[in-house]
């Protein structure tokens, strides 16, 4: 399978085939496709020591992702890391569902994979557009199992 799905232990009840299908079709949709894309779901310790190790910066995330291969290459080599913990306040600060705020940080993360930034302004409103479009035609309510 070209998208792996890792959660850790701790939190439950990802709908590991909808998140595949997720990241699948921002790819599609953009142009690319799938090589070998992990998505994993941890805590705010994992996503701190990345972001430590790899940007130097000491601070919590929601979403960290790494593309491994070049961005011209038409076919993902990457990963993408989610706090649960920061989904589930941006959840309550932004009034959102729970599965619906996984669902925008696995497109966030997709998107940047494809080389998408969020650094200007100007570039933070095309992703956000971007993650509303995806957010509609995807099966987000169905991401956590019931």
């Amino acid at each position: 399978m070209p998208i792996t799905v890792d959660v850790d232990p701790a939190f439950s009840g990802f709908n590991q085939s909808i998140i595949q299908k997720i990241i699948n079709s921002v790819f599609e949709e953009e142009g690319y496709l799938a090589d070998d894309v992990a998505i994993v779901f941890g805590d705010d310790s994992l996503l701190n020591k990345l972001k430590k190790d790899f940007f130097n910066l000491d601070q919590l995330t929601d979403v960290i992702a790494f593309r491994l291969n070049d961005y011209e290459d038409k076919s993902i080599e990457g990963e993408i890391y989610i706090s649960v913990p920061r989904a589930k306040e941006n959840a309550i600060e932004f009034s959102e569902p729970f599965a619906k705020e996984i669902g925008r940080l696995i497109i966030h993360g997709s998107l940047h994979l494809l080389n998408y930034d969020d650094q200007k302004a100007a570039d933070k409103a095309i992703m956000t557009g971007k993650e509303d479009e995806y957010l509609q035609q995807c099966q987000w309510r169905k991401i956590i199992d019931e």
